[in-house]
């Protein structure tokens, strides 16, 4: 797998920008255009899920960056959420709410899968740590006791 030195480059983030695409693009729709609060926490929310992968892309650990996608999970279950009150309200229709869901169920996925990925990572990490860790501690005990018998 390439190397990626850029959030953008981060198939989530990627999709996630296309969810608030879609979100922007319904909310400025006639009837919903006039609810201003339900519009600010709409499109707050999606722009959140795009924002924490690239927030967390620029964290110093693997465990941190799964903390930040976690949170952008939260966001789009925040803005799927706020997608309901917009059906409820006539802004929307059940089309548009599927097509929301849909691209929702995609950013979902792909953060679950990158999330996925991070944690082996992370795992592999601590693994080998702890196996270095064990020889370590094994040659310290050893090394401790023949200096105890000389």
């Amino acid at each position: 797998m390439p190397t990626i030195t850029r959030f953008e480059d981060l198939e989530c983030w990627k999709e996630a920008r296309i969810f608030v695409q879609l979100i922007y693009r319904l909310s400025k729709k006639n009837k919903f255009s006039k609810d201003f609060r339900l519009i600010r926490q709409i499109t707050d929310s999606a722009v959140s899920s795009m924002a924490n992968i690239a927030e967390g892309f620029h964290r110093k650990s693997n465990k941190d960056f799964m903390k930040f996608l976690d949170y952008s999970r939260s966001s789009i279950a925040e803005t799927l959420s706020h997608s309901y009150v917009a059906l409820d309200q006539d802004y929307i229709d059940e089309n548009e709410l599927e097509q929301i869901k849909t691209q929702a169920e995609i950013v979902w996925k792909k953060v679950n899968k990158f999330i996925t990925y991070l944690n082996k990572s992370v795992n592999k990490h601590v693994k080998k740590t702890n196996i270095t860790n064990k020889t370590n501690r094994t040659k310290s005990y050893r090394t401790n006791e023949t200096n105890q018998i000389k």
